[in-house]
């Protein structure tokens, strides 16, 4: 159900699934994701981020997006995959409610539990037991600020601890859950349990809406799968 935005400060990612952690990233940082951005101009959606060497530094050991993961997956928290979003005027999209199920991995090797198999602009995906999911957390840090009128994200707050959601199930969901907007000013970071229920608006705004994010786990895939990572 829609209900009131929760205050940012009254979130957890532990209890709710959720957290914002506000101007967190540094001037060199932001100057960092700007460079970066100004070199994602193919018109599409999301850019996965592969062998970036502005991304990898940015997610460097000590920096900032390194610093948030850890202190929430311990030490063996890694990026697992990035991908840069540009929502304007002319590159706009919407999402309906649901619950995000694959990775990305190097190779496909078939394993018990894992499937099915799909491939996204040469990216190989592949639905994983949902424990892996359950153990992974997703950063969100954004360029531009993030209002009501283009293309915020909601989130379900609580839902990341019903397991893997049927897909029909998530309408149920949802009329249960209060409705969190993430509304965010330029270098603020949202953090989420991947295994979060949510969904985006479409843009009804002339400006842009940039965002990197950043999967992290702390698991490794059962040998010998690989994450792909950056």
């Amino acid at each position: 159900m829609t209900a009131p935005n929760r205050s940012a400060d009254a979130l957890s990612l532990s209890n709710d699934g959720v957290e914002k952690v506000e101007h967190v990233l540094t001037v060199a940082e932001l100057e960092e994701f700007a460079e970066l951005a100004e070199r994602q101009r193919n018109g599409a959606p999301g850019s996965r981020l592969v062998g970036d060497e502005t991304v990898r530094k940015l997610l460097s050991c000590g920096r900032t997006f390194d610093r948030l993961a850890t202190t929430r997956l311990g030490n063996n928290a890694r990026a697992v995959r990035a991908v840069f979003f540009d929502k304007n005027a002319k590159t706009n999209w919407a999402l309906g409610w649901h619950q995000d199920r694959t990775i990305v991995v190097r190779e496909k090797i078939d394993m018990p539990g894992f499937g099915p198999w799909t491939t996204k602009s040469g990216a190989i995906h592949v639905e994983p037991p949902f424990s892996y999911i359950e153990g992974m957390i997703t950063l969100r840090a954004y360029l531009d600020p993030c209002r009501n009128d283009n293309g915020p994200l909601r989130v379900a707050p609580g839902s990341h601890r019903k397991g893997r959601i049927p897909t029909d199930a998530i309408p149920k969901v949802i009329a249960q859950s209060p409705e969190v907007t993430c509304l965010a000013e330029p270098g603020d970071v949202w953090i989420c349990a991947t295994a979060i229920v949510h969904a985006s608006y479409a843009s009804h705004s002339q400006g842009r809406r940039r965002l990197l994010m950043v999967d992290y786990a702390a698991n490794d895939l059962p040998s010998p799968l690989r994450w792909a990572g950056i």
